[in-house]
């Protein structure tokens, strides 16, 4: 079991990025939840496989269809941080 952090830069607010993180976190079968940061960023936090959190750093480099990916800051974090059963929007 691991879990990381990533704060996502770029158009990424107002664009659906939230629930695009959502629901790859949920079909990968993720732990965590994604939330706007009031700086313009969006956080992700999940828990799962390493191969799991590999696929997901993947998609949100990529981003939904109208954002603009620009930055992405990954840090990891023990996964006992992630106290959550699904994968929610907060």
């Amino acid at each position: 079991m691991a879990a990381a952090r990533w704060l996502i830069a770029g158009e990424v607010q107002g664009v659906g990025f939230r629930w695009f993180a959502a629901r790859h976190g949920q079909s990968l079968g993720l732990r965590g939840w994604v939330r706007n940061l009031p700086d313009g960023r969006v956080e992700v936090v999940a828990a799962g496989e390493e191969t799991q959190l590999l696929e997901m750093a993947a998609r949100l480099r990529a981003g939904p269809r109208f954002s603009r990916v620009e930055h992405v800051e990954k840090s990891d974090i023990p996964h006992e941080m992630v106290n959550v059963n699904s994968f929610e929007i907060r």
